[in-house]
């Protein structure tokens, strides 16, 4: 198998589009291309290993378990193009390796990792320029963001960071997409608030490829 390092957990590496991870899915399970296999790996790495860290809370485990997602998504190449959505496949094995490690670590169950979500973002899916947001106001959004509710944050994150559709953050959180729907709600509401503009307004664009 090919073998691959990450730079650091602040690699910031640009989300790939569905179809071009259909296409590297494709050249994997079909040539065993390595390179493709590379790409698909460094694309995602960051936002998987940022999820994984923030559901085991330290970087190490999280480190192995996205190694073990990949190895795993290498070893089963043959019957990779079974997989309807492989971006949905690898959030949902992580978010399960991760819990297996809770398990391993004896951790109580009665502690729920999004309860305890304070992973950073690495990137605001705002454009400055467009937006015409100032220094201060893209302050005040970043703190906004990191004074939502943990979970209200875990879904905020996933949707406008990572992606993800209303439908698959539902699914990787276990949670209804209703559920989603109103925790963004209460996110743009409140970042809004922050910044005294009307928000929802501002990036309704943007929303709308989500769900």
């Amino acid at each position: 198998m090919l073998n691959i390092e990450h730079k650091d957990d602040t690699l910031l590496c640009q989300m790939i589009t569905a179809n071009n991870i259909q296409t590297l899915q494709t050249r994997i399970a079909r040539f065993d291309d390595q390179q493709a296999y590379k790409e698909l790996f460094t694309s995602l790495y960051s936002y998987l290993f940022q999820f994984a860290k923030t559901l085991v809370k330290a970087k190490e485990p999280a480190e192995e378990i996205i190694s073990d997602v990949f190895i795993k998504v290498w070893e089963k190449r043959k019957d990779l193009e079974k997989i309807e959505n492989l971006k949905l496949y690898l959030y949902v094995s992580t978010r399960n390796h991760a819990y297996n490690y809770l398990d391993k670590q004896k951790r109580s169950a009665a502690i729920n990792p999004l309860e305890e979500f304070q992973a950073d973002f690495t990137s605001l899916y705002f454009d400055p320029e467009q937006l015409l947001i100032t220094a201060d106001m893209l302050t005040r959004i970043q703190k906004a963001i990191d004074q939502l509710p943990p979970k209200c944050k875990m879904i905020f994150k996933l949707a406008k960071e990572d992606g993800l559709k209303y439908k698959e953050v539902a699914e990787v959180l276990n949670i209804s997409v209703k559920t989603v729907e109103n925790q963004l709600a209460i996110a743009l509401h409140k970042i809004g608030t922050a910044v005294s503009f009307d928000i929802q307004k501002t990036v309704s664009s943007s929303i709308k490829h989500s769900r």
